[in-house]
């Protein structure tokens, strides 16, 4: 392409982008379209001959990417949302366009030495040694596998491994886990304490019961804020269980771990900083575009020795000895610049921001808490810690049935309807709607909003139960002596 129509591409991409992000907060935060629409528009052979690039971008934005949820919309509060700064778009756009690979200190140096920064920013707020180190990752589950592949090498290649995980931890533990070599059936899924937290008791008695059956347990996962209710596992009494059991802790921090800037995470992470490894995303609670995830381990030299492997079409590397090669730390040879958007993003803020946003969604979360529980009309169903809130409608006198078809109805009507977007979440079999709320653009005025729509929703899904519930006798009586012309 010309220099001309390179610019005019960029140029027209860019204000798009940008009246995008001006427009969220009066869009939806959630659209979708049904595959065979989808096939119907976009499902062709490659064209032979080209079109002009300028048609081609409008046909992505118009038909193809507001096929999504708004993940940065500032009332997206399903799943754990994430809202990018735009520095860290726009490194990410000058990444693909100087094409760079961080995989070796030789193929790229400048990307290297930032990741080498970033990490050791994180080190230093996971409280982390000198000896710490790490790499940036596409997420969390990459993170998992590269920590527990670090953590099945240091126990020495066991033969009949096993991996201890509470039953609320991130099915990418699992998946993990199976990934490095354990049994399915050798996955222990630990049961979790009132607060939805690991039963440290049911801890140790099914690691004794494996040892005693020969099994050879090799790893304990801990959540630093659970998927479904921001539960944050007793850290410090997991390390000194697995230190004096000699068994890797790795603590899945996911979106978690980013709460370290402020003290109020330090406080709720206390012990974090003596597990073996941590797993973090830059792409949730530190407002990145994805990917950017981390692993963080105790010792780098684990490591190194689980992924270091020489090739001969790398011997030019050399010209880095004694430079750190980052695929030699974990799945990727072929890796983007990661941290260039945290640079930036960081370098353009500085940390004041990002402490600021991150408290935010602490203070929206408890300020939410605080109405949910003041409300006659809705019930808290779980503790709140780390910017998750779930809750239901319960108004009292509704039996279990009506209160979950209730609630479901009022997250059906938010998911096709409304300028809002919530998930749901099952705690102890019993439904329950959450909210995640960690956006860094959401004010109070999103969560109030979105909360008294639930409450209108709701009250009118239980009404519309019981007038079904009131016609039903009728129904029923006309069905049985209403028609004397079908009786035999």
């Amino acid at each position: 392409m010309t220099p001309e129509s390179m610019r005019r591409l960029a140029n027209a991409a860019t204000e798009m982008l940008i009246e995008r992000v001006r427009g969220l907060n009066d869009a939806n935060a959630w659209d979708g379209e049904f595959r065979e629409v989808l096939e119907d528009r976009l499902g062709s052979l490659p064209p032979e001959e080209g079109r002009p690039a300028e048609e081609v971008l409008t046909q992505v934005v118009r038909e193809v990417l507001p096929f999504a949820a708004r993940l940065d919309h500032p009332r997206f509060f399903g799943f754990v949302p994430s809202s990018p700064t735009w520095p860290g778009v726009v490194a990410d756009y000058l990444s693909a366009g100087f094409n760079i690979n961080s995989c070796t200190w030789l193929v790229s140096s400048g990307t290297s030495q930032l990741e080498l920064v970033v990490v050791d920013w994180l080190r230093g707020w996971i409280g982390y040694p000198e000896t710490a180190g790490g790499l940036l990752t596409s997420g969390g589950s990459a993170a998992s596998v590269e920590a527990l592949v670090a953590a099945r090498m240091a126990a020495g290649h066991p033969e009949r491994p096993t991996m201890y995980m509470s039953d609320q931890a991130h099915s990418a533990l699992k998946r993990a886990a199976v990934i490095v070599g354990v049994r399915r059936e050798n996955v222990r899924l630990v049961r979790s304490d009132d607060d939805f937290r690991i039963d440290m008791a049911e801890l140790r008695r099914r690691v004794n019961e494996d040892r005693a059956n020969g099994l050879q347990p090799v790893a304990v996962c801990a959540n630093a804020g659970t998927t479904s209710t921001g539960a944050v596992d007793p850290l410090a009494a997991m390390v000194d269980y697995c230190a004096s059991e000699g068994i890797w802790l790795h603590v899945d921090a996911a979106y978690g771990g980013f709460s370290l800037v402020t003290e109020e995470g330090k406080e709720l992470l206390d012990g974090i900083e003596r597990a073996d490894s941590v797993g973090m995303d830059a792409h949730k609670w530190f407002f990145q575009p994805y990917e950017v995830g981390a692993l963080m381990v105790k010792d780098r030299t684990h490591l190194e020795n689980a992924f270091t492997i020489g090739s001969d079409y790398l011997q030019d590397t050399v010209w880095g000895t004694n430079h750190p090669n980052f695929a030699d730390r974990g799945l990727q040879l072929s890796r983007s610049a990661r941290a260039l958007k945290i640079w930036m993003s960081v370098h353009t803020f500085g940390m004041t921001a990002f402490r600021a946003a991150v408290a935010r969604g602490f203070d929206l979360t408890r300020r939410a808490e605080e109405l949910v529980e003041s409300s006659p009309t809705l019930e808290s169903m779980a503790p709140v810690t780390l910017g998750i809130l779930c809750f239901r409608i319960n108004p009292g006198g509704h039996d279990e049935r009506a209160l979950e078809g209730a609630n479901r109805k009022v997250l059906a009507q938010v998911f096709w309807h409304e300028l809002a977007f919530l998930s749901s979440t099952s705690l102890r079999g019993v439904f329950s709607l959450r909210l995640c709320i960690l956006n860094h653009t959401t004010t109070w005025e999103d969560v109030r909003r979105t909360l008294e729509l639930v409450v209108r929703l709701g009250k009118e899904a239980l009404a519309a139960s019981e007038s079904e519930g009131r016609n039903q006798p009728e129904q029923a009586s006309n069905a049985t002596g209403g028609h004397d012309e079908l009786d035999p």
